[in-house]
């Protein structure tokens, strides 16, 4: 097309031969880039890391709030929820699944980074005093979050934190942004060790399932309706038995009929038709029955009390001195003594 003698490689001779694999300098520079970018950026809101910045199982780092607000979307939360679902990948159902990396802090100047502005601290090693990046393979540990240099960890023995005496296991010093296959290999089974203890990321006992939750409940809710139910039975058992009016007792001299079957003693209306129980019938149809006795004991009893008040005499024989009794004072009868 140029005059020059050239040729225009069609798209049969360009997808001829396979792409030439990275060298290895420009695989480091590839990595270094995604560390630098991992390191300065949430991946959930693509906003600069700032503290206080959590860490979930794998490694990576997040902002907190970006955590919340996570956690508070609902499950329809949308194209957001789900993206943020592909990035944290289930490992953080809660907050005991990240822990809080505490950095130690030194103040610096902005510097512009990719069109943007870099964070004005940095995060430096306490011990070594060395700033925590791309480069430096930082750790930090469970449960306190203390973060250093990966080579201060090996090298300084004891199993207790160098800033709080936090004590820790050799499986709980989590590599910061690990690249190394053998780093992220340790961290997958570690998850899956805490997953079958029953325990976080924190190493917090986890939280029991939606279902367990669900079943709870309807257990619950089914056990306070059967005690709701057995209270409104005794009740209704209770008041039967003081408002019902008390039936005839039978003759002294009769013999004591026989206890009828639940179902009978409900037609005749002596016993509530609501008591199905047999049992509880002859036990109410009893009750009744003492009832019965106990008030005609205290209407014999009420009438001899009122007799008693009265005078047994026969009103046709003379009165003699007490004949004027209701009258003396105002009439002086003619056969009274003077």
């Amino acid at each position: 097309m140029g005059n020059d003698g050239g040729s225009i490689p069609t798209r049969r001779e360009l997808v001829k031969e396979a792409a030439r694999a990275l060298t290895t300098t420009q695989l480091k520079e590839t990595q270094h880039e995604q560390q630098s970018y991992a390191w300065s950026t949430d991946p959930l809101t693509r906003k600069p890391l700032a503290r206080p910045v959590v860490s979930d199982a794998a490694g990576k780092l997040y902002n907190k709030d970006a955590i919340l607000e996570y956690l508070l979307l609902a499950d329809d939360g949308g194209v957001k929820k789900v993206e943020d679902e592909k990035v944290l990948e289930g490992r953080v159902r809660s907050l005991k699944d990240v822990v809080e990396v505490k950095f130690e802090v030194e103040a610096g100047g902005e510097e512009s980074m990719n069109g943007g502005v870099e964070r004005t601290e940095r995060w430096v090693c306490p011990i070594t005093r060395r700033e925590l990046g791309p480069g430096a393979k930082a750790v930090y540990l469970v449960p306190c979050g203390h973060a250093f240099v990966g080579s201060v960890v090996k090298e300084v023995l004891g199993e207790t934190c160098l800033q709080c005496n936090e004590p820790y296991t050799e499986n709980d010093v989590i590599p910061i942004l690990p690249t190394a296959p053998a780093d992220t290999a340790r961290l997958s089974l570690r998850m899956k060790t805490l997953k079958e203890k029953g325990l976080t990321h924190s190493l917090k006992k986890a939280s029991g399932s939606k279902k367990r939750k669900k079943n709870a409940e309807k257990e619950a809710s089914a056990a306070d309706t059967k005690q709701a139910e057995e209270a409104k039975t005794k009740d209704e058992h209770e008041e039967n038995i003081s408002d019902k009016p008390a039936r005839p007792s039978p003759s002294t001299s009769s013999p004591r009929p026989q206890a009828e079957p639940a179902a009978s003693k409900s037609t005749s209306g002596t016993v509530p038709t609501g008591i199905k129980n047999a049992a509880t019938a002859s036990l109410t149809a009893k009750v009744l029955e003492e009832q019965e006795a106990r008030n005609k004991r205290r209407r014999v009893e009420t009438n001899e009390n009122l007799k008693s008040l009265f005078s047994s005499r026969d009103p046709k024989q003379p009165s003699g001195k007490s004949s004027d009794f209701m009258t003396r004072g105002f009439s002086i009868p003619a056969n009274a003594r003077r």
